[in-house]
């Protein structure tokens, strides 16, 4: 009897502590929001989505999925059903996508706000409010997948023909090609530089002598010039004298002499400096004549100079280096 009064106790002190228990659950999950009913109606996959998954509106939970099942009013449609809550700030603008959760696959509802007001939906046979449901950006990629994988595809294929065994034997034509054409053009540079040291140089020092003749018999003429216009000058003064009214005989005598004294001055110091201008032009003349008769007969004097160019290898008249042992 005794046995049974303490199987009784244990028993109801296990009932007991189940009901506590039970309070405690209820008491710990009860839930005093209040929420909003809303549908969201889409023709894409909700893999990973599940009934309780949480609704967030810009991260925050507000609420979660009440029931997932087909649109009677669609057919092929899934209907979202879900409940949000009345805090949350729910507007026209107001739009849902799925969101994935790391790496497991798990699936909840998004809610955001678009720039504008989206055109309210109609209404679905249960009369709830319905929710635009957007594509999110892994149903993009998916959808967008087929195209990049035929671009992708395309690629390699231009890439494989660009790569092919010909291509790759123009390639490496072109590459000796371009180092011969740089060995080419270094082996110029040297030849110019030895030509311009050896051969430019020596010809381009003699210039400023010619430069130098040139100046002076300019100078010469321009004296000339100088002492001509001076003594026009004089010759015109005597002419006005002659013609000026008062005493005609003593202007005509002192025109005389002024014109004498002027002719004297014309032959004393312009006669001589103009043969000297003449000398300096004949001479400089004829110093051009035999340039351009030496630049007409030897055109290569210009670079190589007057002497003869020394003969390269192969060529008459080419010797060797002596190369110095140490």
């Amino acid at each position: 009897m005794e046995n049974k009064s303490h199987a009784l106790a244990a028993g109801i002190f296990v009932v007991v502590v189940a009901a506590l228990l039970a309070g405690l659950g209820l008491w710990l999950t009860r839930d005093n929001t209040s929420y909003q009913l809303y549908e969201l109606s889409s023709k894409q996959s909700v893999g990973g989505l599940q009934p309780q998954a949480a609704v967030r509106y810009k991260g925050v939970a507000v609420g979660k999925v009440v029931r997932i099942g087909f649109d009677p009013d669609v057919a092929g449609n899934v209907l979202i059903r879900i409940a949000v809550s009345d805090q949350a700030p729910v507007t026209p603008a107001t739009f849902a996508v799925l969101g994935y959760q790391g790496v497991t696959g798990l699936a909840h509802v998004l809610l955001d706000d678009g720039q504008q007001a989206e055109p309210p939906l109609p209404k679905g046979s249960s009369g709830l409010p319905r929710l635009p449901l957007k594509t999110s950006p892994f149903g993009q990629l998916a959808e967008q997948g087929p195209a990049i994988l035929s671009q992708v595809e395309e690629a390699t294929g231009r890439i494989n023909d660009l790569l092919s065994d010909d291509n790759q034997k123009r390639i490496a034509t072109a590459i000796d090609n371009l180092g011969q054409a740089a060995g080419n053009a270094s082996a110029l540079m040297k030849r110019l530089d030895a030509t311009v040291v050896q051969r430019l140089d020596p010809a381009l020092a003699a210039v400023p002598g010619v430069a130098s003749d040139a100046r002076e018999t300019l100078q010469a003429l321009r004296q000339a010039g100088n002492s001509a216009s001076a003594a026009a000058n004089e010759v015109g003064t005597a002419v006005k004298q002659l013609s000026a009214e008062g005493g005609p005989i003593d202007q005509i005598a002192e025109g005389s002499k002024s014109l004498a004294s002027a002719a004297d001055r014309f032959g004393r110091v312009t006669l001589p400096r103009l043969n000297h201008a003449a000398d300096e032009t004949s001479r400089a003349v004829r110093r051009l004549g035999r340039t351009a008769s030496t630049i007409s007969d030897n055109p290569q004097s210009l670079i190589y100079g007057s002497g003869t160019a020394a003969g390269g290898p192969g060529e008459p008249g080419f010797e060797a280096p002596v190369v110095v042992k140490p």
